[in-house]
Parts: C-alpha cells; sequence; structure tokens
C-alpha cells in the first residue's frame, strides 16, 4: 500500500493511503490527535459492542477468509469490563484478509 497523501485536520497530519483506487485513512493518525499513545485509544474503541458489529459486517462483505464462529466469541464478550481487542488480535483471530 502506497501513502497518497496527507491531509491536515484540527492541526494533526492525516495520512490517507491508496490500493487498487481504493482510499484508506489511517486510524493511527486519528488516534494521535486524543493522545500520543494512539493503541489504547484504537484498543479501547475496538472493546466497544458497535465497533465490532461493525466490523464483523465489513469483514463477512469484503473478506473470503473471515471466521464468523471466531466473530461471535467476541460480540458475546463486547462490551464488558474484562473484555479486550487489538487489531492484531482480530486479524489472528478472525482471519486475514
Amino acid at each position: 500500500m502506497a501513502k497518497k497523501q496527507i491531509i491536515e485536520v484540527k492541526g494533526t497530519e492525516i495520512q490517507i493511503y491508496s490500493n487498487n483506487k481504493e482510499e484508506y485513512i489511517s486510524l493511527t493518525d486519528i488516534a494521535k490527535h486524543k493522545t500520543n499513545d494512539s493503541s489504547a485509544v484504537i484498543a479501547n474503541w475496538m472493546r466497544n459492542r458497535n465497533t465490532l458489529e461493525f466490523l464483523g459486517i465489513w469483514e463477512t462483505l469484503y473478506n473470503p477468509n473471515f471466521k464468523p464462529i471466531e466473530f461471535e466469541g467476541f460480540r458475546k464478550e463486547a462490551g464488558l469490563n474484562a473484555f479486550t481487542m487489538s487489531p492484531q488480535k482480530w486479524i489472528n483471530t478472525t482471519g486475514k484478509t
């Protein structure tokens, strides 16, 4: 994926990547607007039930390797205090694209 451009939003540089005419905005860069520890911001966002529902729908539509059974386990736990999630945990458990 090649970097296409950088935009500035509220004083924060956000990278936009392109791949096969599709554009992707860097979630890590957006999270850096809140704090330098962007991994904590993303992990908290990924704990949210609505976020996981969105990711599950997206993966169902676009990822032929998606593992819906593993996703169901995450969906049941999402929002609980003990539930944790990271991008790497999501990728490794539910299937790489």
